[in-house]
């Protein structure tokens, strides 16, 4: 009965911690991106409500983004304030230890993250999408227009005082395939229609193959059929990408559910494996971020030796987000292994979280 109730004051510190941690995250990462967003929309007249609304939906995708860094600062807060209330030195007179409080709080950080990717992510998701649409709705250059749907991928371009509408069934590596281009004068009437079983978007001119144009005038109607037909456009291979380039509108459960279908869309499948085990190391990541704040402020009793521990922890934090970020570009340019790439990290923290627990354990 003592253990539950000392257990639960345990968790419940931790817990009150971390969501002040995760406001006042959330409360600089408003103000940085209000700022942002202000900037954007300083060409329209929409007030503050809609940037601060835009503000107000990114935040949570940024929270889980930063989590491992909020559950190290939560970590070391909570460490710091029993520390310095007495109640380490208290509890171990009830046989707890150093390692009894990192398991107790690599558990809790375990359960945040599977409540963060099973019920929280979803949401971040469709939030981030949203936020998305509307600025996109906002964008200044309304001739030429992209959308990616269930139905393949639509593109409206100018050409001078003529309109293309492009229709393709998926982007797929450098090829945009089953390709349909219709082309419009300024009257909106009909002059040109453009078939191809795939066409090579890697440089412009685009190389459509294997297909047939039908020119429509006044008079007649021309069909050609062709190997090779080049089309100038103002879409590229890298531009159509960068519309799939966030990866936070998907969800945990639709990349591991929805893989083929996403990579069939036209996503990057290097990016989609590398946000997979993302979200996989997650539960990992943060109870290693647990047990290295707790590495550091649990390692010494002396206040002037805390001080130090803390900055240096600090700074470890930095380089580990840098070396994280390092690895994982490495690996989506294929410099290394994909999953060498995202796991080398978790793998290097255990081991140094591991001689570090074995040697706090013995104080």
């Amino acid at each position: 009965m003592n253990n539950f109730v000392i257990n639960k004051y345990l968790v419940m510190e931790f817990l009150k911690t971390f969501f002040n941690v995760v406001l006042i995250f959330c409360c600089l990462g408003l103000i940085l991106n209000l700022f942002e967003e202000i900037n954007y929309f300083k060409n329209y007249d929409v007030g503050i409500i809609l940037p601060l609304s835009l503000s107000l939906m990114i935040i949570p995708s940024i929270v889980i983004n930063m989590l491992p860094f909020i559950l190290f600062l939560s970590s070391m807060w909570v460490f710091i304030k029993l520390k310095n209330n007495g109640d380490i030195l208290s509890l171990k007179t009830f046989g707890y230890s150093n390692a009894s409080f990192l398991t107790i709080f690599s558990f809790v950080a375990f359960f945040i993250s599977m409540v963060t990717l099973f019920a929280f992510n979803p949401l971040t998701s469709i939030i981030v999408k949203s936020y998305e649409d509307i600025k996109g709705s906002y964008d200044l250059d309304k001739s030429h227009l992209a959308s990616i749907n269930t139905n393949g991928i639509w593109i409206r371009e100018k050409d001078g005082e003529k309109i293309n509408i492009i229709k393709s069934h998926k982007f797929e590596g450098d090829y945009l395939i089953n390709v349909s281009i219709y082309k419009f004068d300024e009257n909106n009437s009909l002059i040109a229609r453009i078939e191809g079983s795939q066409a090579i978007i890697s440089d412009n001119p685009w190389i459509i193959q294997n297909g047939f144009q039908i020119n429509f005038t006044e008079n007649e109607i021309k069909k050609k059929d062709f190997q090779t037909l080049e089309f100038s456009s103002t879409f590229s291979k890298d531009k159509l990408s960068s519309i799939y380039s966030n990866l936070d509108t998907i969800s945990f459960y639709n990349l591991v559910t929805n893989m083929d279908q996403l990579i069939s869309k036209g996503y990057n499948p290097s990016l989609l494996v590398e946000k997979k085990h993302f979200y996989l190391s997650l539960p990992f990541f943060l109870m290693l971020m647990v047990c290295l704040s707790g590495i550091f402020s649990l390692n010494s009793n002396d206040r002037r030796q805390k001080t130090y521990y803390i900055l240096i922890s600090i700074i470890v934090s930095v380089i580990i987000f840098y070396f994280k970020n390092f690895s994982t570009a490495l690996g989506i340019t294929e410099q290394i292994p994909l999953l060498v790439s995202v796991w080398s990290p978790v793998i290097i923290i255990s081991l140094f979280c591991f001689v570090g627990v074995m040697q706090i354990n013995e104080k």
